[in-house]
């Protein structure tokens, strides 16, 4: 049986207010002892995710901007597929960002809603919301196939906003901080499926993949694999708009649960 763990970042792996890995460092240990594949499935940039990727010693394939590519280490695979680009080979599975940010300025002139995107904020704006540095914000902006959106108003205002984006083709969806439009012709939930596809191609064992997920955006990340793991919120209790039949509560906030559910479950097999 081979394993494969399939983890959002913000407020899972890493704190949501420190962006750090540390209270998972012992199950993170672990899996690496074990070569145990840790496949990143974030909202952030394939920028973004590098940096962490350098931290945390992953030389697996990893999946940026909710399903917009699956990125893959060149040789990671027996077979390359799609198009290689430095050392990874690329499967784009999102639409460009430039069809993304056009639509959302149309929607905006249309209606009149304040809607901020990444598009519309410098990096020290996008530093001073998220409480980034100023070249992770820079990293932030570098975005190819999905927008996180901030939306003025209550819950009939974003219900108008996500109703036009679908209108147009648009997936709209909610994360830890803001709302992320990429196409609704993707989202983690099929990346992560086309990527199990490849593992299960390339390995002759069976392969049983654990997903690990804290907000309602890792939903179909988190319906998509065989293992659902929701970590508690950054508040100290789960999004309960997720709901799966299986899905396995793991006792901690983030990088803690996320620490002691792995761990649980590997010392049981």
């Amino acid at each position: 049986m081979k394993y494969i763990i399939i983890t959002d970042l913000d407020g899972t792996l890493l704190d949501h207010t420190t962006y750090s890995f540390e209270r998972a460092k012992e199950a993170l240990a672990f899996v690496r002892e074990h070569k145990i594949p840790v496949v990143i499935c974030t909202s952030k940039t394939q920028a973004e995710i590098e940096v962490y990727r350098e931290k945390l010693e992953n030389k697996d394939p990893f999946i940026p901007e909710n399903g917009g590519a699956i990125v893959i280490p060149e040789g990671y695979f027996k077979s390359a597929i799609d198009k290689k680009i430095g050392n990874y080979i690329i499967v784009e599975m999102g639409i460009p960002y430039k069809v993304i940010t056009d639509a959302l300025h149309k929607i905006r002139e249309s209606c009149g809603i304040a809607i901020t995107g990444f598009s519309d904020l410098t990096p020290e704006k996008v530093s001073f919301l998220t409480g980034i540095d100023i070249p992770s914000a820079k990293r932030a902006k570098q975005r190819c196939y999905s927008e996180p959106i901030s939306i003025e108003g209550g819950t009939e205002v974003v219900n108008e906003v996500r109703k036009r984006l679908n209108s147009l083709g648009f997936n709209f969806m909610e994360g830890g901080r803001f709302h992320h439009i990429f196409s609704l012709k993707t989202d983690k939930g099929k990346a992560v499926k086309e990527l199990t596809k490849m593992y299960k191609d390339d390995y002759n064992d069976q392969i049983k993949t654990i997903g690990i997920g804290d907000s309602l955006i890792d939903l179909p990340m988190l319906a998509a694999v065989d293992v659902p793991i929701l970590v508690k919120k950054n508040t100290g209790d789960y999004d309960k708009k997720i709901q799966l039949p299986n899905l396995v509560y793991a006792d901690g906030i983030g990088p803690e649960g996320w620490n002691k559910e792995i761990l649980k479950i590997f010392k049981n097999i």
